[in-house]
């Protein structure tokens, strides 16, 4: 038979384990509650400035290319060359300015179609740096894109933002003035080439 002793000694472990167990619980909680999630970063920092020149170039041939003047007005390089629609051009850049980056990883080129990029875009700052970014195929969860900056690392990137600058190869920011007269034949297939970095008019 059980002693009244062990009784109230069972009954004060019991109690304690039981404060011990909600303490812990709670205080794991409140540790996820207090813990900020960290937020995506961008691709490219304000070290880099603004965007000053964009190419985007299709493997498939298509290219649209974008460059200040010397008033610092947009104005379209390819596929024609001429006066841009100002807005659309400016938003474009304001894209490029807010590429998240979702992840960095470790895969082979050719696991992720980046041995034979989909799209290579090239980006002029202000700051007078380059780079390039090469994208590769969307992400299992169509969320991203695999991308490689300046061939270098590798990263999964915010599909949404790519999806804004890449649409500029079916709609480049013509202004309205442009007549079809003006506008190119389509393009002939080909490989995509690597621009040279080359200095903002």
């Amino acid at each position: 038979m059980i002693r009244r002793n062990t009784w109230i000694v069972l009954v004060v472990l019991a109690a304690l384990l039981g404060f011990s167990s909600y303490y812990n619980n709670n205080k794991l909680l409140t540790a996820i509650e207090t813990t900020p999630v960290p937020e995506t970063a961008l691709l490219f920092t304000s070290e880099d400035g603004l965007p000053s020149r964009l190419r985007i170039a299709a493997s498939s041939g298509e290219v649209v290319e974008l460059a200040h003047n010397s008033q610092g007005a947009w104005v379209l390089k390819a596929p024609v060359e001429g006066a841009a629609d100002q807005g659309l051009a400016e938003s474009a850049a304001s894209q490029v300015s807010s590429l998240r980056v979702l992840d960095e990883i470790d895969l082979g080129p050719d696991l992720i179609g980046l041995d034979r990029p989909d799209y290579v875009i090239t980006i002029s700052f202000t700051s007078g740096k380059f780079h390039k970014l090469d994208i590769g195929s969307p992400t299992p969860s169509q969320g991203g894109y695999y991308a490689r900056v300046d061939g270098r690392t590798t990263l999964i990137v915010s599909r949404a933002g790519l999806d804004a600058l890449l649409g500029l190869l079916t709609f480049p920011p013509y202004l309205a003035t442009l007549t079809p007269e003006a506008l190119p034949a389509t393009a002939t297939p080909g490989p995509v080439t690597e621009a040279s970095p080359s200095p903002t008019p």
